[in-house]
């Protein structure tokens, strides 16, 4: 997979990170903390009340009491312009998510769509990480910086930059992709391995 400019420092950062065995992420905080903080800085309080706006005041959403994660991540689609949607449940356990396959024509641009509550707390650093194997080597990683998000019922959505598909007769086959859900104090909220299938057209 081509890998977009943006993704380069991150990714480099992540490595470096991990090769740093002083960094240390920052401390979680609680909701209070987190509204508590910076509070005379305007331009942060109203980001603030913007991530919180599902909340009200400060009214603590719960998407499934069950969970006991901040944030669940729902599933995976790969979007191609003009063709509907193709998706991946991540609710399903992961051997079943492993056997998902998903076809994409050789040389298309699509993107990845990541759908996922947050509940209970603002989640601050979200990111998205990939990295794709072809025949047990890999060849391209990944790390899509998400963001913060707050609380809310609905399901939030995240959208990859557009990425061009490998083209040729070589390219097609089958490809591992590893992915998983994290954050900035580095806590996998999920991982998973799903397959690609590169094509001369679409099924």
């Amino acid at each position: 997979m081509a890998e977009q400019e943006e993704q380069v420092e991150a990714v480099a950062q992540e490595d470096e990170n991990d090769d740093n065995p002083d960094y240390k992420a920052p401390a979680p905080k609680s909701l209070d903390e987190i509204l508590q903080q910076d509070k005379e800085d305007e331009s942060l309080r109203k980001y603030k009340e913007q991530l919180l706006a599902e909340a009200g005041s400060g009214e603590v959403i719960i998407v499934d009491e069950k969970n006991p994660l901040n944030v669940i991540v729902k599933k995976l689609a790969i979007s191609v312009d003009g063709r509907e949607d193709v998706e991946i449940d991540l609710t399903l356990p992961k051997d079943k998510i492993k056997e998902s396959k998903l076809v994409l024509k050789e040389g298309c641009r699509y993107r990845v769509k990541i759908f996922f509550n947050v509940q209970r707390e603002i989640v601050p650093g979200l990111r998205y990480e990939q990295k794709v194997y072809r025949k047990g080597v890999r060849i391209d990683k990944g790390v899509h910086m998400v963001g913060s998000y707050g609380p809310k019922k609905d399901l939030h959505v995240y959208n990859t930059p557009y990425e061009d598909a490998p083209n040729g007769m070589l390219a097609r086959g089958d490809y591992k992709v590893e992915s998983r859900f994290t954050d900035d104090d580095k806590k996998i909220y999920l991982e998973w391995e799903w397959h690609l299938s590169i094509k001369k057209e679409f099924d």
